[in-house]
């Protein structure tokens, strides 16, 4: 565990509030979060947005220094997070999208979360429609087998597909610009046959009794996960003992974290947590 997310915890501890701890996703770092950490801080929260291990600190060093983040595992980053979690003095809100999303998803699944917001969420083993919406997005990494052990950066014309197509073309060059990084290629892998490997990494414990209220959020404009795959999650999760809610937002890409219409998603997020955790 690296200086800052130590020292973040222990503001989180000292400060006696709930903690909220924010999960990035591939090819964005935790800088995505600063603007939904402040809400959350400001409505009674304390906000954590650790990286994934080894994460650069800034957008700059992580585009001048890709290999960094190259080979982290579905387990390991998991992993990484739940030891986080586990020097908390209380449970967290937990918060993720894209991959950090399904993250968000398999630490509740270990009964780590107070309540969990998974925002158009990367699927898990069960989750079974293949949109070819998310095979072109993941396209970049998974066409090239070699990119399992490399960190795969998205061209402009890729993110642009991928995050940025409910936006105009100035602001999706403005999101590439700010927030775009390389991407670890092997937890698209280990995704991409989750299906049909049963000792995979990518697998939510979506019965377990103490995983907390969950809420999906998923953009009907999401070309790298679509309503059907969010949809076919929450339907695996609605098993679950706890509340457990979707919601589809109208005219949303990929990038409903980071866009211009960020501050509806994360009110979205924060009124749901609110109904179950001060």
């Amino acid at each position: 565990m690296d200086d800052r997310t130590a020292q973040q915890i222990a503001a989180c501890n000292a400060s006696g509030r709930t903690p909220v701890v924010f999960i990035h996703g591939l090819w964005l770092l935790s800088n995505s979060w600063e603007k939904w950490a402040a809400v959350m801080e400001k409505n009674g929260y304390t906000a954590l947005a650790p990286g994934w291990p080894d994460d650069p600190e800034t957008v700059a060093e992580a585009n001048a220094h890709p290999d960094v983040l190259a080979g982290k595992t579905v387990g390991r980053v998991t992993d990484h997070y739940a030891a986080i979690i586990n020097e908390l003095d209380r449970a967290p809100v937990l918060i993720g999208h894209s991959f950090g999303g399904l993250l968000a998803q398999m630490l509740a699944g270990r009964g780590l979360s107070a309540a969990t917001v998974a925002i158009s969420p990367a699927a898990f083993r069960g989750v079974l429609p293949v949109p070819v919406s998310s095979l072109r997005s993941a396209s970049p990494v998974l066409a090239n087998p070699v990119n399992r052990g490399r960190a795969v950066p998205l061209t402009y014309q890729q993110f642009r597909y991928g995050f940025a197509n409910a936006v105009n073309a100035h602001e999706a060059r403005q999101l590439y610009d700010t927030y775009a990084v390389p991407a670890p290629g092997m937890p698209l892998f280990q995704a991409a046959v989750a299906n049909v490997n049963p000792w995979t990494e990518v697998k939510v414990d979506t019965r377990r009794p103490d995983r907390g209220p969950l809420l999906i959020v998923s953009g009907d404009n999401d070309n790298t996960v679509p309503w059907a795959v969010a949809h076919a999650a929450y339907k695996k999760q609605r098993h679950n003992p706890g509340v457990t809610e979707i919601v589809k937002m109208p005219g949303r890409g990929h990038a409903l974290t980071i866009d211009s219409g960020w501050r509806e998603i994360a009110d979205t997020a924060l009124a749901f947590v609110q109904r179950f955790v001060q």
